[in-house]
């Protein structure tokens, strides 16, 4: 499923070891290679045929001649991928470059130094310093550093609304947090849910938290928690979140039957498309989503904003939550550096934004705005494009920048606030206790 695949959480699946590694991965040095093929392995979605594209391209160049390298890419079923990269990277036959989503995902390879720090070679190579939004190169790093980059495109998360209900009620899209309430009573009245949830999956409820947490106590907040100071839930943003949480379900922005509807199979997109429901707060995929279930709606009345500002809030109504991008990172055992690197700047040319967008992705690289009108929707991409280039900061997806073993029991908390089954203060002082 399309959604659902671009927004892989990590969860328990990541610490599961399996018994069978990847095949062809290497030679027994150590790195995966031995020395002029190196071996990158990739999230086997619909998107992969542009990196295999981009494989090619880069082994008959002069960049790979001249590094005496050329590249070898495997692609692991989507399902299966962060259980056999945990065992590939745990094998004598390790890759020398690899896919993943940045924070939590790769924390444990950087915490048993796997991974070349690649902070200092962006800082000195133009290619790579200036070839990508800062906020996106920030997002996937740990501590201030940089293990990777940019490889697809962006994700950023936003409200999206039905404009044939906001003219009916003669709404516009709020820009502060009284404003959004306010539109709130309005569609109660008129007897329609101001927000679609799909509860039952409880990933959507997470972006709740992920953008109040921000506008309240702004991006540090999660940062001191993702870089492992389990202290940082107690960070009264945190608390305030959990507040307005909870003022929203019993206020019913999201109606009665939130927690039995599903985002997987479309039951929110559809509350949203047939005028049941105002708003939706969902990742950018939600337009493809639409536009493939609900074409006719997605074309003529799906309409987009930005998160509001929070009154008194430290957060920038420009920071952005979601999925940065994907990254791709190098092994610190790698036969040949020189190649990698050279391979990894491959994700700056026109050439191969040109490639994400012509597949509907929106690239993070910075010669991107200019390309976009060959987007599918280039109204959209722009927006999506405008709104990541000016962020001051692009917070991670929190099940994908937590170590694996704190998301699962993280998105339990957090459903548990949403029905009601912890209290704000339960809910801060359980994450308090997640190691």
């Amino acid at each position: 499923m399309e959604s659902y695949s671009r927004r892989w959480f990590l969860g328990a699946g990541a610490t599961t070891l399996i018994s069978a590694g990847l095949t062809a991965c290497g030679s027994g040095s150590g790195s995966g290679s031995s020395g002029d093929t190196l071996t990158a392995i990739v999230y086997g979605d619909d998107e992969a045929k542009l990196q295999a594209t981009a494989v090619k391209r880069f082994n008959a160049s002069a960049e790979a001649k001249k590094a005496k390298g050329t590249v070898k890419l495997e692609k692991v079923p989507a399902s299966d991928y962060p259980a056999k990269l945990r065992t590939a990277m745990g094998s004598p036959h390790a890759p020398d470059i690899f896919f993943n989503w940045g924070g939590g995902s790769i924390k444990a390879y950087k915490d048993a130094g796997q991974l070349i720090d690649l902070t200092d070679i962006i800082e000195s190579d133009a290619v790579l310093k200036d070839g990508f939004l800062p906020s996106v190169l920030a997002a996937g790093a740990l501590s201030g550093r940089n293990y990777g980059i940019p490889m697809r495109g962006m994700q950023p998360v936003m409200v999206f609304y039905n404009k044939t209900l906001f003219a009916q009620h003669k709404l516009q899209p709020p820009t502060t947090w009284d404003q959004l309430l306010d539109i709130n009573a309005k569609l109660k009245k008129a007897n329609i849910t101001p927000f679609a949830l799909g509860g039952a999956d409880i990933w959507p409820e997470l972006m709740w938290l992920e953008y109040l947490v921000d506008r309240i106590g702004g991006p540090d907040v999660f940062e001191k928690i993702k870089n492992g100071d389990s202290a940082g839930w107690g960070d009264p943003a945190v608390l305030k979140a959990a507040e307005t949480v909870k003022q929203l379900v019993d206020d019913g922005a999201f109606g009665k039957g939130y927690s039995s509807v599903a985002y997987n199979d479309h039951g929110a997109p559809a509350l949203l498309a047939k005028g049941k429901a105002a708003m939706h707060l969902m990742g950018s995929w939600e337009y493809s989503t639409q536009l493939g279930v609900f074409p006719d709606f997605a074309k003529k009345d799906l309409g987009w904003f930005a998160f509001p500002e929070y009154e008194g809030g430290a957060g920038d109504i420009r920071n952005v939550v979601g999925n940065p991008t994907n990254y791709w990172s190098v092994n610190s055992r790698t036969s040949n550096k020189d190649a990698a690197m050279a391979f990894l700047r491959t994700c700056a040319s026109e050439e191969y934004a040109k490639e994400l967008i012509a597949n509907g992705s929106i690239p993070t690289t910075s010669n991107a705005a200019n390309l976009l009108d060959a987007s599918p929707n280039p109204e959209f991409a722009k927006f999506q494009y405008q709104m990541v280039q000016q962020a001051p900061a692009f917070t991670l997806s929190w099940d994908q920048a937590v170590d694996p073993n704190v998301s699962t029991p993280m998105l339990t908390e957090i459903n548990k606030l949403f029905v009601g089954k912890s209290s704000p203060s339960q809910f801060v002082s359980a994450l308090q206790g997640l190691k």
